[in-house]
């Protein structure tokens, strides 16, 4: 390889700052090469030791020591008691009458519309504009459809102005109130 020069004086030749750079970088390559043959080769002669563990580190998948998921148990099957039925239908009415008020507030609206909402539900309709709300009024009792094996869930018909609304029902457990989970406007009413 021919130096690159950029002048001559006094005899000395000058390189350009590339070209040194440039050999530096091989030299130090170079160096770095040769070392990594040095450490990692063995004689014949000498044993072979065994490899040591890095670490000696067990993760655990737990925090603090104590089991993974806490114990926790699945409450039970909630029965179809007298007065569940109406219970659920009330809360259906009553959710119904809060939402079908497209002339109220926005805040005001989802505030008193929250308070028969799922959590699920509260972050879903919070930002529905009830200026969108198509229905106006309640027009009369709901009807609901129910499996008796099944005491968390009900489906609840709510007839409206515009048509009717289908409003899914959840309970937590036996003695927990029923909370609206979804409404499911009439076809073409949404």
């Amino acid at each position: 390889m021919k130096p690159s020069l950029t002048a001559r004086k006094h005899g000395k030749l000058y390189f350009r700052a590339s070209t040194a750079g440039l050999i530096a970088a091989t030299l130090m390559v170079c160096t770095a090469c040769f070392n990594a043959d040095r450490t990692g080769s063995t004689s014949d002669d000498s044993p072979t030791a065994e490899p040591t563990p890095t670490s000696t580190y067990t993760p655990s998948h737990s925090a603090g020591g104590g089991p993974q998921a806490p114990e926790t148990s699945v409450p039970a099957n909630p029965e179809w008691l007298p007065g569940d039925e109406e219970a659920a239908k009330d809360v259906a009415v009553n959710a119904m009458r809060d939402f079908a008020r497209p002339n109220v507030e926005e805040k005001q609206w989802a505030n008193e519309f929250a308070r028969w909402l799922t959590p699920k539900a509260t972050a879903d309709y919070s930002a529905v504009d009830p200026a969108n709300v198509p229905a106006t009024e309640v027009t009369g009792p709901a009807s609901l459809e129910i499996d008796r094996a099944n005491g968390f869930g009900a489906t609840a018909t709510v007839p409206t102005d515009v048509g009717d609304y289908q409003v899914q029902l959840l309970r937590q457990g036996q003695d927990e109130p029923w909370k609206v989970n979804r409404l499911y406007p009439p076809e073409g009413a949404s």
